[in-house]
């Protein structure tokens, strides 16, 4: 992971697995996290970028 993806990843979730995979399941699920709370999405973002 690049340090850009790294920063998008903890400021905009979405944006950052927005940026890697497109406007994919991946995406729509990182919005829904990021809605629920900021953390899940964090989470979540790191782990789907990291694959």
């Amino acid at each position: 992971m690049s340090l850009l993806t790294i920063i998008l990843s903890i400021l905009l979730p979405p944006l950052a697995v927005f940026l890697k995979h497109g406007l994919k399941t991946e995406f729509l699920i990182s919005v829904i996290l990021t809605i629920i709370g900021w953390l899940p999405g964090v989470i979540y973002a790191f782990y789907v970028n990291s694959k």
